[in-house]
């Protein structure tokens, strides 16, 4: 440990490397021997006692000349040192010793120099007093030198569209010139002239660029940024510290938040001593240069307008903003206005040029479209005239085709509408209307936007420069009258807002050929008074927006489609609309709508809550006014007009259709729907088209929908009252016991049941169907006897029947598809919110209801068919009571009333073909076999006598009479064959001795009841001897 320690001590030793016995010895040394306070006895006493002293001392002899040799190595390594230490030190004895003789000189000349200053005090004065006034005379010679060319570089700045530093370069000029000592300067008379002269020039400047950028037709508008899809900005590189900015970025005014210093940076202006910044003499300016050099590393890209400006608050303001470059250069335009002092001229000449520059942009919005638009036509190789009634008929005839029966849709349309084909809801002239005013409204948002902005700039910038009273009255009263409005030359976000909806509504009552007089004259007045910056004291409530009154210049439609004629007393100046819009008039209201509330919900998207105030919703205010005051009135009366006049008329109920065509269930494939209810049925879905583009009016247009609807029930039921009435088909449908079973008719529970349909032609005959068909076919016998004139004869009448039907199913089916199209409006708010939804519901309940009513209708239609098929076969089969069968030679024919009959039942069937399916065909003709059979059965009875060739006549009858039925098609043969094979048994019969019928009667028990084997029993057969017992 002693050796650890002594190595420890002299490590630092300057011991050659050839002399390393050296340091081996000193690791010898005991660690006593290098304490601080060295006790010598104990080694002294050591020795003494130690055997062999002579050793010992020579041991310590030993070690003492090795230490002499490390104390003269270490001696001889800093010998140089100590030399040079001992003669520095000397040499500072030396100098502190002249420097004390020094300081007694000087303190001997101070205290003589003392005396003589004092003696010549005011001559120093002077001199000091000459050098300030030749040193300031030297900064203005330099000032002016530099002030001189001014002018020059400002006219370069413009021309290099530099505005904001022309304009830091001439405020910062002309406060030097207001300084002291310059105004007095004859030689810059002509300098301050041309600076004022270039402060007028640099104000219509930056107020033209501002105008241009307002409506987006500037180099750094948003529309044109948009042009260059993706090239590059152009940017410079300014000095300056770059900080992050933490004010948050407003989307809806593509600016920053809380940005309410834009003044110019203390930078423009000279420093305190007199020294000008514009050559670079000051030694301030210059240690600021070569800050900017130094910290190259931190500098940010900006726009290249702000490349040649002096670093100062509001560049490092731009530097920071996230905003966009069209709004940055918004705000560099009207940062220089607030430079120049220039706000309230700028905003009263914005003002004057609002009204005509809105109403410029619409007009070549319009005109943009309408080039597309030809543009369009002339590709597709069509140029109809769309600017005149009789071309709207020209284009529309090029799309009128025919169906497969000869009738024409679009021909119906023509001739039932109210309005010409283009002008319906899905027509061309609505499609152009919407995206024409689609288009003005979108770029308008864009205009409105840009006016947000500079709006609330000039706002700021007033209430920046006014006290805090009147900067909270601002917040809460946004009166264009106000104060702050008045500071900005009447120019506001409430004004511009104002003018431009103004000019909207004027827009839109060209395209509705609605003259806004009163509107157009208020808006006039409000656009002189704000531009004036006239006071007005009356009181206005800013949230009514503008008040319009009407007057339409179209005063009426006509029916015949001959379009809206142009009135002379219409203005010449406008828009243009006529250009693009096939027609002008009420009906394309609905097409303006949708635009309109989108637009309305732009601007509320965008603007801030403060402006609720000032009605951003009379746009779409005035035009749902004049949709329920005007369009929904007119539409009404035109519409019940056209319904009365479509199913008034002589050929609405009467049958349309080429005697050789064959039924469709299709309208497109000839479907001889009744040309009154395919009209009704054409308007009511043109009404429902205009819910589709009015959905906030859905309901009422509903409404209007189950009136005219209503109405053209009322008249179907007329009409098959009219067929029906008197008859006795009609009167025994009317009875509750031939209802209920019919009710319990498998056919007629079919024929309610739609989707069934496929089954009315094979209903399985057991004895439950047979039971009904016996107690109808027994009511119906016991009728007799039945008058033709009860019957309905004329097969007209039973045409009309079926066409009818068909008819109404068809319109029931056309009510629940146009149900399932309805829109409702869902607003949660009608102040705030006005969006519009498809309504959850499938149909309205009351035109569900109607939708029944027509069907139930349609189905008695039929069934009036049925039991008149039914009566007409009892009528010609009750013939054959009452008289004898007793034939002398078997006849080739039928009798003439079975003859008749089935001349009747091929006829009326052929003739049904074409206005009724196959399977409602075989509903109605269907009930004949049943009747038939058990009339046949039941005629045996009242006749008095038949023989052998009498039977076979019968026989011949029922065969006729299948044969007949089963060639229509969908009947099934095989039921018909099984009830008139059942006859043909029951009569054959009669031919069998009595014992054999007694046998056959007890092995069939059940095959005919026990009165139809009676009655086999009592008829009178010459030859056949029946016992008395018998019965």
């Amino acid at each position: 440990m002693s050796s650890g320690r002594s190595r420890g001590i002299f490590d630092g030793l300057p011991i050659p490397a050839d002399k390393s016995y050296l340091k081996e010895g000193l690791s010898r040394i005991d660690e006593s021997w290098a304490e601080a306070r060295f006790d010598s006895l104990p080694h002294v006493v050591h020795i003494l006692t130690s055997r062999d002293r002579e050793g010992e001392v020579q041991f310590l002899k030993e070690q003492s000349d090795l230490i002499e040799d490390v104390v003269d190595e270490v001696v001889h390594a800093y010998h140089h040192g100590f030399n040079k230490a001992i003669q520095n030190y000397s040499q500072i004895l030396r100098l502190f010793s002249e420097s004390a003789e020094s300081i007694s000189t000087l303190k001997v000349d101070m205290a003589e120099a003392r005396k003589l200053l004092g003696s010549r005090n005011k001559q120093l004065h002077q001199l000091w007093y000459r050098s300030l006034t030749l040193r300031h005379i030297l900064s203005l010679l330099d000032q002016i030198e530099g002030v001189a060319k001014v002018p020059s570089r400002i006219e370069k700045l413009i021309a290099e569209k530099q505005l904001y530093a022309a304009v830091q370069l001439h405020v910062q000029s002309m406060l030097m010139l207001e300084r002291e000592g310059l105004q007095v300067v004859g030689a810059l008379q002509d300098v301050r002239s041309e600076l004022t002269k270039l402060r007028g020039v640099l104000f219509y400047k930056i107020l033209e660029e501002l105008h241009s950028h307002l409506y987006n037709k500037g180099e750094y508008s948003s529309s044109t940024l948009n042009m260059l899809d993706g090239d590059e900005i152009p940017t410079t590189a300014i000095g300056g510290v770059v900080s992050n900015s933490g004010q948050p970025f407003s989307r809806r005014t593509r600016s920053i938040k809380g940005e309410g210093n834009f003044g110019a940076g203390s930078s423009l202006l000279s420093s305190v001593d007199g020294g000008s910044s514009f050559e670079g003499h000051d030694d301030e300016s210059g240690a600021a240069d070569g800050l900017m050099k130094d910290s190259k590393s931190s500098l940010r890209d900006v726009p290249a307008w702000l490349s040649s400006a002096t670093p100062d608050e509001f560049l490092e303001t731009i530097k920071k903003s996230e905003a966009s470059l069209a709004v940055k250069y918004l705000r560099t335009l009207v940062e220089c206005l607030c430079m120049l002092g220039k706000v309230a001229a700028a905003g009263a000449i914005l003002c004057q040029r609002l009204r005509p520059t809105i109403h410029d942009a619409i007009t070549a919005e319009i005109k943009v479209y309408s080039e597309h638009a030809t543009k369009a036509r002339i590709t597709q190789g069509t140029k109809p005239d769309f600017c005149s009634s009789k071309g709207l008929l020209d284009g529309f005839k090029m799309l009128k085709h025919k169906n497969k029966n000869g009738s024409s849709l679009n021909g119906t349309q023509q001739i039932v509408s109210p309005i010409s084909p283009l002008m319906t809801p899905t027509g061309q002239a609505q499609r152009a209307a919407s995206e024409l005013l689609a288009s003005v409204l979108s770029s308008i948002i864009h205009i409105l936007e840009n006016h947000l902005i500079v709006g609330e700039l000039l706002e700021t910038k007033s209430l920046a420069h006014g006290d805090s009273a009147a900067a909270a009255a601002a917040e809460v009263n946004w009166n264009p009258d106000s104060e702050s409005s008045q500071a900005t030359g009447g120019y506001s976000v409430t004004f511009s807002l104002s003018v431009v909806q103004s000019e909207c509504q004027q827009l839109i009552c060209e395209i509705l050929r609605a003259t806004p007089e009163a509107a157009t004259a208020d808006a006039a007045v409000q656009t002189a008074r704000l531009a004036n910056k006239a006071p007005v004291k009356e009181k206005r409530d800013g949230s009514e927006g503008l008040s319009f009154a009407f007057r339409i210049t179209e005063a009426s439609v006509s029916v015949q489609n001959e379009g809206w004629k142009r009135g002379a007393n219409v203005q010449q100046e406008g828009y243009g609309t006529a250009s693009v819009l096939p027609d002008l008039g009420i009906y394309l209201a609905a097409s303006v709508y949708r635009p309109v509330l989108e637009f309305t919900d732009k601007i509320r998207s965008f603007l801030p809550e403060k402006y609720s105030q000032i009605g951003n919703d009379a746009l779409l205010a005035f035009s749902e006014n004049f949709l329920k005051d005007h369009f929904l009135p007119a539409i009404f009366v035109d519409y019940r007009k056209c319904v009365q006049q479509a199913i008034s008329t002589p050929a609405a109920f009467r049958p349309r259709v080429q005697a050789t065509s064959v039924y469709s269930p299709f309208i497109e494939k000839g479907r001889p729907v009744l040309q009154g209810l395919l009209a009704v049925d054409f308007l009511a879905k043109e009404v429902l088209g205009w819910a589709q583009l009015m959905p906030k009016y859905a309901s009422e247009l509903v409404e209007f929908v189950r009136t005219i609807l209503e109405r053209t029930y009322d008249r179907c039921r007329t009409s098959y009252t009219e067929v029906v009435l008197e008859r006795q088909s009609y009167k025994l449908l009317g009875r509750s016991d031939m209802e209920n079973l019919m009710r319990l008719d498998p056919a007629s529970a079919l024929l309610e049941n739609a989707s069934d349909e496929q089954n009315f032609g094979h209903n399985v005959l057991n004895a439950e169907t047979l039971e009904i068909e016996m107690q109808i076919s027994d009511l119906l016998w016991s009728l007799r006897p039945i008058k033709q004139e009860n019957l309905i004869h004329d097969d007209q009448k039973l045409i009309l029947l079926a066409s009818l039907s068909d008819s109404l199913e068809y319109l029931a089916d056309s009510i629940e598809r146009l149900g399932e199209s309805f829109v409702s409006p869902t607003s949660l708010d009608d102040h705030n919110h006005h969006h519009h939804t498809r309504s959850s519901s499938a149909i309205p309940k009351s035109l569900l209801t109607l939708a029944n009513e027509y069907r139930k209708l349609a189905i008695d239609c039929l069934k009036v068919l049925r039991l008149e098929m039914k009566l007409v076969t009892i009528f010609h089969l009750q013939e054959m009571t009452n008289r004898e069968y007793l034939e002398d030679q078997d006849a080739d024919e039928p009798d003439d009333f079975i003859i008749s009959l089935t001349s009747l039942i091929t006829c009326r069937d052929e003739e049904m073909v074409p206005f009724i399916s196959e399977l409602k065909r075989n509903y109605i003709f269907g009930g004949i076999s049943s009747v038939a059979a058990n009339a046949l059965i039941k005629a045996l009875a009242e006749i008095r006598s038949i023989n052998l060739l009498g039977v076979q006549q019968i026989c011949r009858n029922s065969i006729a009479l299948e044969q007949a039925l089963a060639a229509i098609p969908s009947m099934d043969s095989e039921a018909i064959q099984q009830r008139l094979d059942r006859v043909r048994t029951y009569y054959e019969l009669l031919n069998l001795p009595f014992e054999a019928l007694h046998a056959y009667m007890s092995e069939h028990e059940y095959l005919f009841s026990s009165k139809e084997y009676t009655t086999l029993l009592k008829v009178n057969v010459p030859g056949r001897e029946i016992p008395r017992d018998a019965f």
